[in-house]
């Protein structure tokens, strides 16, 4: 992301306002990315982050791994920082030719049917929580093993039930602590992390077209 005047005194105010934290330098800037595009402090409180959930992303991101999204605004909203740092491929499950599903929503079909094609690529969950569960259902049968997982749904019907299941497993992951979420915090956690992964692994020579 480029940096303008006003967003540095954006980022200034809530440095002042945060205060004293618990996060490290590298969730900070992920936390402080979030309330940036938000402008709601609760998520200072609410986001988790499972133990190497940053590095094991950023590995991830240099590694050109594949991004599976779940929906076209957080494809959208990342496109700009992956072309211009590690270019890595993305691809959206509402935009996988899958065959209809009754029992199934489109977001969560198309996740599964790009989670099998895909089974250690990095998943942004930002609005389906049916989604979401489809790629906990994948973890858990052992069918996929993800570099990271970041999943911010807004819910209110078992959104916890699923996250905690997320939280259980033993994939790197990102969440929200509570029914908040949408696409906009999805798309603020992983252009933060491309940041941070571009001042450890980017070089100018490995800059995307």
């Amino acid at each position: 992301m480029e940096w303008h005047v006003t967003d540095a005194q954006s980022l200034a105010i809530i440095d002042s306002e945060i205060e004293n934290h618990v996060f490290s330098p590298a969730e900070y800037e992920i936390v402080r990315r979030v309330i940036y595009s938000t402008a709601d402090f609760e998520y200072k409180s609410l986001i988790r982050f499972s133990e190497r959930a940053l590095q094991a992303g950023a590995a991830a991101l240099a590694a050109r791994t594949t991004i599976v999204v779940d929906v076209p605004m957080v494809q959208v909203g990342i496109a700009y920082e992956i072309q211009n740092t590690f270019a890595n491929p993305v691809y959206c499950s509402m935009e996988a030719l899958t065959r209809p599903q009754k029992e199934k929503t489109r977001a969560a079909w198309g996740i599964e049917t790009l989670a099998k094609r895909y089974p250690e690529g990095i998943f942004v969950v930002g609005q389906a929580q049916t989604a979401l569960t489809a790629l906990v259902n994948l973890i858990e049968a052992e069918e996929i093993r993800p570099a990271l997982i970041i999943a911010t749904p807004v819910g209110f019907v078992d959104v916890d039930e699923v996250k905690r299941r997320l939280q259980d497993s033993l994939v790197p992951h990102i969440t929200i602590d509570s029914r908040k979420g949408n696409a906009v915090v999805a798309t603020a956690i992983i252009d933060g992390l491309v940041d941070l992964a571009w001042q450890a692994y980017g070089q100018d020579g490995n800059r995307g077209s």
